[in-house]
């Protein structure tokens, strides 16, 4: 079964990664998502973590 969107509706970018800070994904990703083999989306979303955790810093709130 193919693995869904992580999207979460709020589609808002940070400028400086180009990742969405609603899926953490960046812009290409999204565009993608759907020709990826379930593979490439494991890895994107193992990743979500570190993403996450780099944009709240960056935006003084802490990992």
């Amino acid at each position: 079964m193919s693995r869904p969107s992580p999207c979460t509706d709020i589609c808002q970018f940070d400028r400086k990664t180009d990742v969405c800070v609603g899926c953490f994904r960046t812009t290409e990703e999204i565009r993608s998502w759907r020709k990826y083999t379930e593979h490439k989306r494991r890895s994107i979303l193992s990743d979500v973590p570190r993403r996450r955790a780099k944009i709240q810093a960056r935006r003084g709130q802490g990992a």
